[in-house]
């Protein structure tokens, strides 16, 4: 058997006979992890720049709407190609899976440059758009420009990161992302401070461990060390590969293209009461990424166990990854919200020392975020099991009702009632909106895979056992 053969020979193995119990933690903690430090990273950034005062910390906050812009125009790409690469791997077409991941990628290197060229020609407009204050606009500006630079290896790097995964290699992920997030955070007390860089040395520093993650992560694809292969020359634009990155991709564009939308209006709405209201929401908003994202590296190591055994007919391994998901994912997340919400102040506190109202409004908004995030957690398992398994509808429906359907009239809503305290409160509000909203998708889903199950029922894969 070749090398090529004996390796997806071993993947298969492991994605059809591994226990679901170990089967997803293993896909996952990888993951987690590289969620976890790109989180962290990312509200270093934050932590490091709260010392150059609130109008620094808060430019900072609003050009994480850029980073969200980066992340939208890849993952549309990479959400839509992990799905199809899972299903396609699972039904032994490697050859057509090679061809998506080809596809994707270098068009998500297109996309970054499509972001990148009109956002530095025009950046204080942008800037100005997206809710800086004119305190803290030419803040952004230094920051922005870094970050727009980057933007077309960053949106390749989502690419390749999914669909390492969807191949089930998540640790050279993990190691990819895991390396560029602790440069991050070396560089950046080296250029703000030590280089007298300011805001612009924190955005240099996040450019340069992008590109460094960037290289870590496409080693493996140059060096064909992996089950795909990635080349200019197998680009296929077929219909049947557009149709799937485009369907598949579209719940995560709608998403994270509301999640914008709404990070823009959280911006504008609490920049007009004072920088101390906008710098709260912004670093609660960083604080929220980490037991966020670690939720959502667990749903990308199910989403591909859950993909590839629906490819190959597997169904009572699908229900079985769904349950598992759920389960502990609500647990983990409980554990979670009740750390932060017992140093809610302290934890608010290291971005500030002197500003009262940022403490109360952060502490406020934090806390009711905690309330939530276990329901959040619970919808974002559901939404991965519809984009699993190839279903647009409802992963489109579930992907713009949290920050779509739900937030935008929410915080205007309250932002009306209450005024600033509303804004304060508004994520979790809608969180707890868009939990009742998935339920019935959740019966839904379920009773189509115990149909399958029960329509065809395959002679069991032997377990893999110590």
């Amino acid at each position: 058997m070749g090398k090529d053969k004996q390796l997806q020979a071993q993947r298969r193995e492991m994605m059809l006979g591994t226990p679901i119990s170990r089967l997803i933690p293993k896909m996952a903690i990888p993951t987690i992890v590289a969620m976890l430090v790109t989180s962290i990273y990312s509200m270093a950034d934050t932590y490091f720049v709260s010392s150059l005062g609130t109008s620094a910390t808060a430019a900072v906050g609003v050009t994480m709407s850029i980073d969200q812009i980066i992340m939208m125009a890849g993952s549309f790409l990479a959400f839509g190609a992990n799905s199809y690469v899972s299903r396609l791997l699972g039904a032994k077409q490697t050859k057509k899976a090679s061809a998506t991941l080809s596809t994707a990628f270098f068009s998500a290197v297109v996309m970054g440059a499509l972001v990148m060229i009109p956002g530095l020609l025009f950046t204080e407009k942008l800037v100005r758009f997206l809710g800086a204050t004119p305190s803290s606009t030419q803040y952004a500006i230094d920051y922005a420009n870094y970050i727009l630079i980057a933007a077309p290896y960053m949106a390749a790097s989502f690419v390749l990161n999914q669909c390492l995964r969807s191949e089930g290699s998540p640790v050279y992920s993990m190691v990819g992302i895991g390396i560029g997030g602790i440069l991050n955070i070396a560089l950046d007390p080296l250029f703000i401070f030590t280089f007298d860089l300011g805001v612009a040395g924190a955005a240099i520093a996040t450019a340069i461990s992008k590109f460094v993650g960037f290289c870590i992560l496409i080693y493996p694809y140059l060096r064909k060390r992996t089950v795909l292969r990635l080349s200019i020359k197998i680009i296929s634009f077929t219909k049947d590969i557009v149709r799937e990155i485009s369907l598949m991709g579209l719940p995560s564009l709608l998403r994270m293209g509301l999640g914008v939308v709404a990070y823009v209006l959280v911006n504008n709405i609490a920049g007009r009461y004072s920088d101390s209201a906008l710098a709260a929401t912004s670093v609660v908003s960083r604080i929220m990424m980490i037991p966020l994202s670690a939720m959502l590296g667990f749903g990308q190591g199910f989403q591909p166990v859950a993909g590839f055994n629906w490819g190959a007919k597997r169904y009572d391994r699908v229900r079985q990854s769904f349950r598992f998901s759920s389960i502990v994912g609500a647990i983990g997340t409980v554990i979670v919200s009740l750390l932060i919400w017992l140093f809610a102040e302290q934890i608010i506190y290291l971005f500030t020392e002197t500003d009262m109202e940022m403490l109360s409004l952060g502490k406020l908004c934090l806390v009711s975020q905690c309330l939530s995030l276990p329901l959040t957690a619970w919808v974002i398992v559901v939404n991965m099991m519809y984009a699993a398994l190839g279903k647009p509808g409802g992963a489109i429906i579930l992907g713009i009702t949290r920050q779509g359907l739900c937030f935008i009239p929410v915080i205007f809503i309250l932002s009306s009632i209450f005024g600033v305290q509303g804004v304060a409160v508004a994520q979790a509000t809608s969180d707890f909106i868009s939990f009742l909203i998935t339920i019935p998708f959740a019966v839904s889903i379920s009773r189509q895979v115990s149909r399958q199950e029960k329509c065809e029922l395959p002679l069991p894969t032997p377990e893999i056992r110590n």
